[in-house]
């Protein structure tokens, strides 16, 4: 099997950890790095929460780059009343002993310009995106595919009624890279990542599968748990990010679970 190379661009975050989880165990992807921006939490924090899933895969090989601290225009706000002031859930694990870079934003310029076939995942603020496009919109044209977990359509926001976390953090940033990327964005929003629910039964079959990995995404999804009975009534908790990396491994998920072409 030839793996896709994808560059996965997140803000760790429960979800975000989840994905990179999901991302480093598929065999069709490899991943080239991970580039960090603030959202759930702020980027240096990310940065450090995005280790920790590493070393859950043992693949610290993988570098780390932080990009863009703050929002193009706006103050940056948080979600760690949703993802735990650590953003895994209030763990407060040590940190891992391994190098953080600087640099996300040349990491994605650099990567794009010198292959023809890296992919972006996108699952936080798209501020890294918005900014490498305005240094260098002519390596974009080597991306070979984007995905961004973010928006919402015919549905709801989870921060106003109107506004999907991501694309609120930074709608500057979200409009620059939906008017000026070169490629189709291929949106995984709200109204997709609403109807999948990470619950207490699939957590056990997990426990099932291996045991060091259930007890990590226990811990860091005990707090998410909390927070959406707390606030909607849910037993278990909306795994956002997952999705977008499900979507680009194998879309025909999309088409079996939710009986619509992902096209459409």
């Amino acid at each position: 099997m030839e793996k896709r190379k994808v560059i996965i661009d997140c803000d760790p975050g429960i979800d975000d950890s989840l994905a990179i989880l999901l991302a480093i165990n598929s065999p069709e992807l490899e991943v080239l790095g991970l580039t960090i921006t603030s959202g759930n939490v702020p980027a240096q924090l990310g940065a450090k929460n995005a280790l920790k899933a590493l070393q859950m895969c043992q693949r610290l090989d993988i570098p780390v780059y932080i990009g863009e601290e703050l929002p193009l225009e706006r103050e940056l706000v948080t979600a760690q009343d949703t993802h735990g002031e650590d953003g895994v859930g209030e763990n407060f694990y040590e940190d891992v002993d391994a190098k953080i870079l600087y640099g996300g934003v040349d990491f994605i310029i650099d990567t794009l310009k010198n292959n023809k076939d890296v992919s972006i995942i996108a699952l936080g603020p798209l501020t890294n995106i918005a900014k490498a496009l305005m240094k260098d919109k002519k390596a974009f044209e080597n991306l070979d595919e984007f995905v961004s977990m973010g928006g919402a359509f015919r549905i709801h926001g989870n921060c106003s009624p109107v506004a999907e976390f991501n694309y609120w953090v930074d709608p500057h940033g979200a409009d620059y890279v939906y008017k000026n990327l070169p490629k189709k964005i291929h949106m995984v929003g709200l109204d997709v990542t609403r109807k999948i629910v990470l619950t207490p039964n699939i957590i056990e079959f997990i426990n099932r599968l291996d045991k060091d990995m259930a007890k990590y995404i226990t811990e860091i999804t005990r707090f998410y748990i909390d927070f959406h009975w707390e606030q909607e009534g849910i037993i278990g908790c909306v795994i956002n990010d997952p999705l977008a990396v499900a979507y680009f491994i194998d879309r025909s998920f999309f088409y079996r679970f939710l009986g619509e072409h992902p096209e459409n």
